[in-house]
């Protein structure tokens, strides 16, 4: 800690010290009140706060204050500087604030920085032992969609899935031409420095995380628009019609400084976060930032750019905290993939991506979990019951449905009052239909098939729910109680004789993982649990498959796929010669848009079945594994296979326009790369040909008897052929793997080419997508590695 005295000023400004009325016509009405704006600013309609040397000060409870000394926290103001404010009308003290016991530790170790280039972004990372933020700078390359890709300055917090955004333009020449950088300190190896401070008056307390770094522009420029706040605000804008909430907006303060420089602020919906911005001048001979019209206004050069959050920040782990012991050669070995793990990983949660998804997201962190957990730390405090912990917390504690993303930070109120209620507690969505299905399957992975969980069991579910989504002091052994009696209730009428129908097709959930826990007592309320889950998840493993087949003619096949490559328009060749049987594919769905009674598209989640479950109907695990195997050797688009990697979906076998004009390369989830479902589908194959070789099960089968498939020479061999050939998929495409989601061009010359996917137009009527630099799920290839015994 830093020894600090600390002195705090408090300066009342009540409607009298300024009420007094005048025929000026600069005056402004403020209540009953009227004003000079350049000495006063106007708060709620009747509160006015001076400016204090060119600076409006901030409204708190019915004081007033700099946002740059102050804070404030339930209408009480506190300090984080020694700096004093200077006397105005009306002052009173408060007492002395006292450093809290909670604030920063002085760092043990040197700061965690990660530099990232994905043009045109350049990604910085910056994390310590008290707090971690991002910086994104984006400059438009020569080729670049100028219409979806401008300019722009983004500062992201894991902490209340906060950011500070800032989008620029050339003052002089044309769009394009200005470009945005960041410069290292001299003698510094990485542009970016941090610092934390937190302290406390009685019994609140404040944190405050800050990033330093030098900004430089080729040309003059002008910040256009500022967005504070929330992440998602940005990506609400982003994706949306580039709308911007005046409640938002409309609260972020401009100010001038002694230093020519310029700084924005802004006090959160919740009256106590507030996030700042300043450029201040490298040198004297620069000039100043300019305020024009809520705009600022930059000469070319080299400034020094500083953004404050004051909010309550996450506890990291560390590289080799989140790595189990016998991984923490990962550190050396994979440096960049580590790090990146690390900012994504804290003692509460996983966080899904950086920097759209900078939250909670339950079925991204459960999947994660089950391809990461052979080298994640285990036991209190580590990375799986960090997981674990994080979805029963979350837990709808009616239905037992699992949350798919947690709203928190500055957008909980935002959305509360959109529904006319104050508060600022964090919501969840429900929305993600097989969220639900993950919850079981990680618990049997790690506390039945793990020593250690074993031996956590009992203390981790007796801990009870501390965070305020509605089940305070619920423990996790109840919540987790709810969420298997959803599967069970779910999994029942599909279940029951005769009941294999489309009606009762409601949620697929394989329900063995049930039963593997309730024989070990997890569940003591249901003893029927441990022979019924079993019953259930037979029905459903033997049963589902054949509402999704697909079997296409080899006729059909070329006539499809020979009109989808025209329709298309990418110019790449059909490749039907090498169409000579029968395809073979499951669909997405049943009953889609458009009267699509099953949505015909050839996709990659075949991977979540190989994973998951060792099935034992003998003659259908043959030919699903077959089927995959020959969609993953096939070239796309007669199958799924390109230069670039395995896209997560083919439309070519749909018979209707609709499909070729939806699933696209410039589509989220159209023919597009996923890393995760490359991992999890060599995962899954691997886990397969496994149980030729040694009779291993994997977690939700005790059944080891050697599958027929392995004695079938034509079916192992393509198999294999598939793994060998989805490896140098892999391998060919490293660069990516860690990143989001990624798509492609083709031209004649070079076939397939990478192009990230947020650099392509968006489809129509849809806003373009910007890929996480670094996603949880994606880097799940530091666990999944390729077996050289099956090449």
């Amino acid at each position: 800690m830093y020894p600090m005295l600390l002195a705090l000023l408090v300066v009342h400004v009540t409607l009298a010290s300024a009420a007094s009325t005048s025929t000026d016509s600069s005056l402004v009405a403020c209540g009953d009140a009227y004003f000079l704006p350049t000495q006063y600013t106007c708060y709620d309609g009747g509160f006015l706060c001076p400016i204090h040397d060119g600076e409006p000060t901030l409204r708190c409870g019915d004081a007033c204050y700099n946002p740059r000394q102050y804070s404030c926290t339930h209408a009480k103001l506190t300090s984080v500087s020694t700096e004093i404010l200077s006397t105005a009308p009306n002052i009173s003290s408060i007492p002395t604030p006292r450093l809290n016991a909670s604030s920063p530790a002085q760092c043990s170790e040197e700061p965690t920085t990660l530099q990232l280039s994905d043009p045109p972004y350049e990604n910085n990372f910056y994390s310590d032992c008290n707090s971690a933020s991002q910086v994104v700078v984006t400059s438009p390359l020569p080729d670049s969609n100028l219409s979806i890709i401008g300019p722009r300055l983004l500062v992201a917090w894991p902490a209340g899935n906060s950011w500070v955004v800032a989008f620029f333009e050339p003052i002089e020449g044309p769009n394009g031409t200005l470009a945005i950088r960041l410069v290292n300190d001299p003698g510094a190896t990485q542009p970016l420095q941090g610092g934390h401070s937190a302290f406390s008056n009685t019994s609140d307390s404040i944190a405050q995380a800050r990033v330093n770094t030098l900004v430089n522009f080729n040309t003059s420029a002008r910040l256009t628009v500022p967005i504070f706040g929330s992440i998602r605000t940005i990506r609400d804008f982003t994706k949306g019609p580039s709308i911007l909430v005046p409640e938002i907006q409309d609260a972020i303060v401009f100010s001038e400084s002694d230093d020519g420089g310029a700084s924005l602020s802004r006090l959160w919906l919740d009256n106590v976060t507030t996030t700042t911005m300043s450029f201040t001048p490298a040198n004297s001979t620069m000039g100043k930032v300019n305020i024009n019209n809520q705009t600022l206004e930059f000469a070319a050069g080299t400034y020094n750019f500083t953004s404050t959050l004051k909010y309550p920040q996450l506890k990291q782990l560390s590289a080799s905290e989140v790595l189990n012991e016998a991984s923490q050669d990962l550190i050396v070995k994979s440096p960049d993939q580590t790090k990146s793990l690390s900012f994504l990983s804290y003692t509460n949660k996983l966080l899904a991506g950086a920097w759209r998804f900078l939250t909670y997201f339950g079925r991204d962190s459960m999947i994660s979990l089950l391809l990461l957990q052979p080298v994640l730390s285990e036991g209190e405090g580590g990375a799986i019951e960090a997981v674990i912990s994080a979805v029963l917390e979350r837990v709808n504690s009616t239905d037992g449905s699992v949350c798919h993303e947690e709203t928190i930070g500055d957008y909980a109120p935002y959305l509360h009052l959109q529904e006319n209620v104050t508060s600022t507690a964090p919501i969840c969505s429900y929305i993600m239909i097989d969220s639900d299905y993950f919850l079981m399957p990680v618990m049997q992975n790690y506390f039945l098939a793990t020593e250690t969980g074993r031996r956590r069991r009992e203390a981790f579910f007796a801990t009870r729910a501390s965070l305020n989504f509605g089940h305070q002091g619920t423990t996790y052994g109840e919540l987790s109680r709810i969420n298997a009696e959803r599967v069970m209730r779910i999994a029942g009428p599909f279940a029951q004789p005769d009941g294999q129908t489309e009606e009762n097709l409601v949620h697929l959930k394989e329900g063995e993982v049930v039963a593997a826990l309730a024989s070990e007592g997890f569940f003591p309320e249901h003893p029927e649990w441990r022979q019924l889950a079993e019953d259930y998840a037979t029905v459903w493993e033997d049963e589902t498959l054949a509402f999704f087949t697909v079997v296409v003619p080899p006729e059909e096949a070329i006539e499809l796929v020979t009109d989808y490559t025209t329709e298309a328009g990418y110019g790449f060749p059909s490749h039907t010669s090498s169409i000579t049987s029968e395809i073979v594919y499951h669909g997405l769905a049943l009953n889609g848009n458009n009267n699509q009674s099953l949505v015909k598209v050839m996709n990659t989640d075949d991977c979540f079945r190989h994973f998951l479950l060792n099935t034992t109907n003998q003659n259908q695990l043959t030919s699903y594994l077959n089927s995959t195997a020959s969609n993953i050797l096939a070239p796309f688009p007669v199958g799924l296979s390109t230069p670039v990697g395995l896209l997560v979906a083919n439309p070519a076998y749909g018979g209707d326009p609709v499909y070729a004009a939806n699933f696209t390369n410039n589509a989220y989830h159209g023919t597009v790369v996923w890393g995760w479902q490359m991992a999890m589908m060599a995962a899954g194959l691997e886990q397969q040909l496994d149980r030729c070789m040694s009779g291993n099960t994997n977690v939700t089968t005790t059944i080891n008897s050697t599958p027929a498939f392995c004695a079938d020479r034509s079916v192992y061999g393509n198999v294999k052929a598939a793994y060998n050939h989805l490896w140098d998929l892999i391998e060919a495409n490293e660069e990516q793997l860690s990143s989001e989601v990624w798509s492609w061009l083709y031209n004649e010359e070079q076939g397939f080419v990478f192009e990230p996917l947020g650099a392509l137009p968006p489809p129509a009527g849809q806003s373009p997508t910007e890929s996480n630099i670094r996603q949880l799920w994606s880097l799940t290839f530091l666990a999944v590695t390729r077996n050289k015994g099956l090449r």
